[in-house]
């Protein structure tokens, strides 16, 4: 059997190839020597699935495998949101939770996560630990032992929504919401929310997700950035696969990246709801977020990526707002955990007590602060190339990029070049494919296209 590692966010791969049930089952009897290990086994494992091929199947061989370890388990009777499935383990005092998700990859991969008892992505000692017991072969099981309960957190886990947002105030506005859950685990849960006014897209599980891919980004909500188009009065919302991360399309029919979001939250928590403390960003989020932090008297703590950074600072400090560029955020007060489902009902908030698109509120921020331009690249490259490139610069960092001194290097995740006029260019190897992401930004689109291409004139150099 090969190795299986854990990711950023859990174990992800191709399934019928290594995600298999025989590689699933081994993980999962490492998780179970891991709960035994640690005390857990009577607090019991929660066992939650997305809307993918197999993932009820694997959910309930899961389940099979804790019991007969002798470990309680938390079950439900449907696909359910990443959020919720956190939620759940916060709200029945769990050990921890299985999840079956591969997120917002396409629909030939699935995944497993483990989700600590604090509710948020498992950190890397913990990672590492249940990557200890995985063993070489999975095991046969003899008996299954009564030990489960079926359970339903979706009424819990909207009351709890409720409390950090007025959804009365967004069901009286008369404001016209569109929701694509993209066939995925968000159906039913954020428009049951937000009422009767919600037009539902794509309200289905469905495995292949349609044929595209399960991510809210513009190229896969066409169906509902037309809706929003048609008519006033209306603003468009997304959640992807498993409900973790959000899309958003404003009154004008504007996509929103979540570059542009995360500074809208912050605005909106620290103006509107008097929120205090720290703003926690990945590496690879934009500096806006830094700039109107300071504006607000607050600072900022940037992160590796992955979430689970984030919901490590999340624990450990008051935190106003936590998230990253793709499309990850979660607020003090709720679980560490990325949480699409609070993401929309925050935006669609903003926007009622706003009166006005959120583009032009996002003009009133740039007009505080400045305005920042988000580009990334996919740069692929044989390995020895990738590898040669990164060597060379983590031996000789540049000097200057498209023309511009740079005046720091921070090696939080990657090598990162601050530059004088407080733009950036962020590289940052991936660790299951052959490229490097580039992330860059600057304070008008013309500079961003030389940083651009200035990055990639730099790896056909080396």
């Amino acid at each position: 059997m090969s190795s299986i590692k854990f990711g950023t966010d859990g174990w992800r791969d191709l399934m019928y190839d290594r995600f298999n049930l025989a590689n699933v089952s081994r993980v999962v009897e490492a998780i179970a020597a891991y709960t035994i290990d640690r005390g857990g086994a009577d607090r019991g494992v929660v066992v939650g699935y997305d809307a993918r091929f197999f993932s009820d199947f694997f959910a309930a061989k899961a389940s099979e495998l804790l019991q007969a370890a002798g470990i309680k388990t938390y079950t439900f009777d449907r696909d359910l949101p990443t959020p919720v499935v956190a939620y759940s383990v916060k709200k029945y005092k769990a050990f921890g939770a299985v999840m079956f998700t591969a997120s917002h990859n396409p629909p030939a991969y699935n995944g497993i996560k483990f989700i600590p008892e604090y509710a948020g992505p498992a950190t890397p000692d913990i990672t590492s630990a249940i990557e200890a017991f995985i063993p070489a072969e999975a095991s046969s099981v003899k008996e299954r032992l009564q030990s489960g309960q079926t359970i339903d957190p979706i009424p819990s886990y909207l009351e709890e929504i409720q409390k950090l947002v007025d959804v009365r105030a967004i069901i009286e506005s008369g404001l016209e919401v569109g929701y694509d859950p993209m066939y995925g685990t968000g159906r039913g849960i954020l428009d049951a929310l937000l009422g009767r006014q919600v037009k539902v897209f794509h309200n289905r599980r469905d495995p292949l997700f349609g044929g595209e891919m399960p991510d809210p980004q513009r190229e896969f909500l066409i169906d509902l950035i037309t809706w929003v188009q048609e008519r006033r009065n209306r603003i468009g919302l997304a959640t992807d696969g498993d409900a973790d991360r959000f899309g958003f399309v404003d009154d004008e029919g504007v996509y929103l990246t979540p570059n542009q979001i995360l500074p809208l939250v912050l605005y909106h928590l620290a103006k509107n709801k008097g929120l205090k403390g720290v703003v926690g960003r990945s590496v690879a989020t934009t500096h806006l977020l830094d700039a109107l932090a300071a504006e607000l008297g607050f600072a900022t703590v940037e992160t590796p990526v992955g979430f689970k950074y984030l919901g490590e600072l999340m624990r450990k400090q008051e935190v106003i707002v936590a998230g990253e560029e793709s499309g990850g955020l979660s607020i003090g007060g709720h679980i560490p955990e990325k949480d699409g489902i609070l993401a929309c009902a925050l935006l669609t908030e903003l926007r009622v007590m706003a009166g006005k698109p959120l583009s032009a509120v996002l003009q009133d921020i740039w007009q505080k602060v400045g305005s920042y331009y988000s580009q990334r690249l996919d740069l692929y490259l044989t390995e020895e190339k990738k590898e040669r490139t990164l060597r060379a610069l983590q031996k000789n960092p540049v000097e200057k990029v498209a023309g511009k001194k740079v005046v720091e290097v921070r090696k939080v995740d990657g090598i990162k070049f601050i530059l004088e006029d407080g733009s950036w260019c962020l590289i940052r190897p991936s660790g299951t494919e052959s490229l490097i992401r580039v992330y860059m930004e600057a304070h008008s689109q013309a500079d961003l296209g030389k940083l651009s291409e200035n990055a990639r004139e730099i790896f056909d150099r080396m």
